[in-house]
C-alpha cells in the first residue's frame, strides 16, 4: 500500500531498476544509498503520467486538475502566478467546428431527403443520446469520408490559420493597420479538441486579449478593445480562412478547408454576480474535462461503428498509396485518430503557467517535504547540501501481479471519491476548491 501511495496509486506504473547513492557535498561522504534491490518487487515504480482515465484514472485525475489551473489561471487569475486583473481582460468561450461531409443520424434525421442514391433514414422519430446509430453516415456512398479524413489531417494548420487571420481582423475592426494594432493588443488562447459522434474534432477555445507590454506579461489591452471587438474580429476570422490542401495520392484535389457554419462565440464573465452568463469558472471546469475526454468517447481502433471503422481504414489507405515525400505519408499512423494529428490541448505562450511548471512546483514541493524531514532527523546538527548521484534504466510497465493492480485502482478511485466529497462540502459552504 505504501508502495502504492507514492506513485499515487498509478494503474500502470513505469518500473525502474537501478540505484542512487547521496553524498555530502561538501565532505564526500556518503549520507544515504537507495537501491530497487532492496525494494518488494526489486523494482522501483514511478507515475505512467497516461492522461487517458482508461488507462489510468489516477493519473488522468491530475493531468485533469493540473489542465484546470491553467486553464482558470489564464480566465480568472490570482493564482499561479497569474495577477487577478486578467479577469477584465475582453474574453470569450469559442466553439469552431467540422463542416458537412454528408448527412448523419442525429435528433432531425428523420427529416432528412432522399439522396441521390434514392436512401432516406429509415428511423421515424431522431436518435436519443445512446443510441448506437448516432453520428453514422444515412447513406455511406453519399458521405464524403476522405475529404473527411484530409480536413481531420489538416485541422491544426485550419486553426493555426485562423490564429494569425484574427490578428488581421482585429486590426481591421478597430480601424488600425496590423502594425499599429500589434503594439497596442495580443490575443491570447486556451484550446482543447473534442470528438463529434461523426468522428470529427470540433474546438472549445478561450480567447482573451491582453496588452502589448515587454516589462508585463499579462498587461491589459488599451481601453478602446472590447469584448464586442473580439467577438466581431473572431467571427470574421473564422469565415474568411480558406486552406487549399495538396492532391492525393490518387491525384484527386480536395475541396477547400474551412471551418463550419456553427461558429458559437460567447462572453466570460467573472464568477461573482453571473446573472445566468457564462463564468470563467465553468468554462475553465469544460475545458479541463475535455482535455482528458477527448480521446475516451472516440476510440476508433477499437470501435465496432462501420461508420468509424471506415474512416480509419480510408486514412490507412491514403497513407499507404503516399509516395514518400508526400505530406500524406504519416498519414497511416493517425488512422487510429481518423486522420487528427494535432494536440487535443494547446495554448499560446502567454496565456497562463504551463503545465511543465505546475509538474515542477509539485516536484519541488515533494523535495521541501524530504529536505525538511531530513532536517528533522539532523536535529539542530549543521546541515549540508547534498549530491545524488543515480543510475537508472527503463524494465518495464504495470505492477508485477494483479493483486497489486486491483489494490491500487481501489485506492485511487476511493482516493478520488474522498476529494470529490471534500470539494463539495467546501463548495456547499461558499469556499471553491478544486
Amino acid at each position: 500500500m505504501r508502495g502504492a501511495a507514492r506513485v499515487g496509486f498509478c494503474t500502470n506504473p513505469v518500473r525502474l531498476v537501478g540505484a542512487s547513492a547521496t553524498f555530502g557535498s561538501e565532505t564526500g561522504e556518503e549520507r544515504a544509498r537507495f537501491s530497487s534491490a532492496d525494494q518488494p518487487d526489486h523494482v522501483l515504480f514511478t507515475r505512467c503520467g497516461n492522461r487517458r482515465a482508461q488507462r489510468c484514472a489516477s493519473c488522468s485525475h491530475e493531468y485533469k486538475g493540473d489542465t484546470w489551473h491553467m486553464i482558470m489561471a489564464g480566465a480568472a487569475g490570482g493564482m499561479k502566478g497569474v495577477p487577478n486583473s486578467v479577469a477584465a481582460h475582453p474574453m470569450v468561450f469559442l466553439t469552431l467546428t467540422a463542416p458537412s461531409f454528408g448527412a448523419v443520424h442525429g435528433a432531425s434525421c428523420a427529416r432528412a431527403k432522399p439522396c441521390a442514391h434514392g436512401r432516406r433514414p429509415e428511423c421515424a422519430t431522431g436518435h436519443g443520446g445512446g443510441s448506437p446509430e448516432l453520428g453514422d453516415a444515412i447513406c455511406p456512398d453519399c458521405y464524403d469520408y476522405e475529404g473527411h479524413v484530409v480536413w481531420q489531417y489538416f485541422a491544426s494548420e485550419l486553426w493555426r490559420r485562423f490564429t494569425i487571420q484574427l490578428r488581421r481582423e482585429l486590426a481591421r475592426v478597430l480601424g488600425m493597420s496590423q502594425r499599429e494594432a500589434s503594439t497596442l493588443v495580443r490575443p491570447q488562447f486556451a484550446k482543447v479538441a473534442e470528438f463529434q459522434k461523426r468522428g470529427a474534432v470540433h474546438f472549445h477555445a478561450i480567447v482573451r486579449l491582453d496588452g502589448v507590454d515587454s516589462d508585463d506579461a499579462f498587461p491589459a489591452p488599451d481601453d478602446r478593445m472590447t469584448t464586442a471587438h473580439l467577438t466581431q474580429a473572431i467571427r470574421q476570422a473564422a469565415r474568411a480562412v480558406r486552406y487549399q490542401p495538396p492532391s492525393l495520392p490518387s491525384g484527386r484535389l480536395p475541396k477547400v478547408l474551412r471551418w463550419g457554419r456553427q461558429i458559437d462565440v460567447k462572453p466570460i464573465v467573472r464568477s461573482e454576480g453571473l446573472d445566468g452568463r457564462l463564468s470563467d469558472r465553468a468554462v475553465a471546469a469544460y475545458i479541463a474535462k475535455y482535455a482528458t475526454k477527448a480521446t475516451e468517447d472516440l476510440d476508433a481502433g477499437a470501435s465496432p461503428r462501420p461508420h468509424l471503422v471506415r474512416l480509419r481504414d480510408i486514412a490507412e489507405q491514403i497513407g499507404v498509396a503516399a509516395e514518400p515525400h508526400s505530406p500524406y505519408v504519416l498519414l497511416e499512423r493517425w488512422s487510429r485518430m481518423l486522420g487528427f494529428r494535432g494536440h487535443f490541448s494547446t495554448k499560446s505562450r502567454r496565456y497562463s503557467v504551463t503545465l511543465g511548471s505546475l509538474r515542477d512546483a509539485r516536484h519541488q514541493w515533494r523535495l521541501d517535504r524530504i529536505a525538511a524531514a531530513a532536517d528533522r532527523e539532523l536535529d539542530g546538527a549543521e546541515s549540508e547540501s547534498v549530491l545524488v548521484i543515480g543510475s537508472w534504466s527503463y524494465a518495464g510497465m504495470g505492477w508485477t501481479s494483479q493483486g497489486d493492480k486491483a489494490l491500487a485502482i481501489e485506492a485511487a478511485r476511493a482516493a478520488r471519491e474522498w476529494r470529490d466529497s471534500r470539494r463539495t462540502k467546501r463548495t456547499d459552504g461558499g469556499e471553491h476548491v478544486c
